[in-house]
């Protein structure tokens, strides 16, 4: 048991979540009041996303929790909550999307942080920015992918939105910019007209894309100082731009990500691919179910992993809906938009 006062009983009396028999209750004495109210949420919020997860029911007071549901639940909450203790302790964000995260962590390797006990137990994996710190991955699937950027010089990532495909191979390259291992950090996209007519808007060129690419220089701007990016982007070590600049160059020494790949054609992603120079690295990001090129077009992320599958060197991160980590919610609209997908047409002919 730990030493901070928990203490784990039976009480068969209590009153429980539905539809648990066994059960036992944990109660948990933090030493702060403070970091505890960090932990507990706003109005205990933190503590009602645990209870509707793990199905227990938590009980605030204070700097104390008690902890009921079935024993296995319960020890799981219990170490979710001591381990967001010990972030809220080296002063890092306690989000909803970090309580989900360590949900799963807890639940796959029944240990939420690095711990100094000697068990050697492991958490998932992270990325270092100076801006940011240390960013844990949220899921498997998310740890699997940050440990094959780092093992791989081509990177495939493909799946729904809000899976922080695009966010940690950003946070990735400009881990590999700060410790020198890269001279430049080059972000592409595609300028294919999703419903929209770029011609119609104002501005010369950059003008019109630069808000296309908005969504990687949000990604940049979490990774970086404002200062240093607007640095990059002044000097040429950080290059936004569309897919058609890179024709025609080889990159060398960069990390180069192409986003929204699946709206390239089959003849702009073999260019892509091919810029790939000496101690350079590229990502390549996309969602398979949302194209945007025009009908009968194929798909040139599609067909690259296709053609690639089982190249030495190469890896694929593929995300699922159960990994949307963006919001609750936006899981569930993706599972909803994904099972209509599946199943057969009910509209009228």
């Amino acid at each position: 048991m730990p030493d901070d006062g928990a203490g784990v009983r039976s009480a068969p009396n209590r009153s429980f979540p539905p539809g648990v028999e066994e059960a036992a209750e944990i109660t948990l004495t933090f030493d702060d009041n403070r970091l505890a109210g960090l932990v507990f949420g706003h109005y205990d919020q933190n503590l009602a996303h645990l209870e509707r997860r793990l199905n227990v029911v938590a009980t605030a007071n204070g700097n104390r929790v008690i902890l009921k549901g079935r024993p296995e639940a319960s020890e799981q909450a219990r170490r979710v909550l001591e381990g967001l203790y010990d972030r809220a302790r080296q002063g890092q964000s306690l989000t909803l999307g970090d309580i989900d995260g360590a949900i799963q962590e807890s639940a796959l390797q029944g240990s939420l942080f690095p711990s100094d006990d000697g068990q050697g137990r492991t958490s998932f994996e992270h990325i270092v920015t100076r801006r940011r710190g240390a960013v844990r991955a949220r899921n498997q699937a998310q740890s699997a992918y940050i440990q094959m950027l780092r093992q791989h010089e081509l990177v495939f990532a493909e799946g729904p939105a809000g899976t922080g495909k695009t966010w940690l191979a950003v946070g990735h390259a400009v881990s590999l910019l700060e410790r020198g291992q890269a001279e430049r950090l080059i972000l592409s996209r595609p300028a294919v007209e999703a419903g929209e007519r770029l011609g119609f808007l104002p501005g010369d060129m950059r003008e019109k894309v630069d808000p296309y690419l908005r969504p990687i220089y949000d990604a940049l701007y979490d990774f970086m100082e404002a200062r240093h990016v607007e640095r990059g982007l002044q000097t040429g070590m950080i290059e936004i731009a569309p897919l058609a600049f890179m024709r025609g160059r080889t990159l060398t020494n960069a990390v180069v990500l192409l986003d929204e790949a699946q709206n390239t054609t089959s003849m702009q992603m073999k260019m892509f691919l091919t810029r790939l120079g000496e101690g350079s690295r590229m990502v390549v990001t996309g969602d398979p179910t949302q194209i945007d090129l025009p009908p009968g077009q194929k798909s040139g992320l599609i067909e690259a992993m296709r053609i690639l599958q089982g190249v030495p060197g190469i890896g694929r991160a593929t995300f699922k809906d159960q990994d949307v980590v963006r919001h609750d919610l936006v899981r569930r609209i993706v599972a909803a938009y994904d099972n209509a997908s599946r199943a057969p047409s009910e509209e009228p002919a």
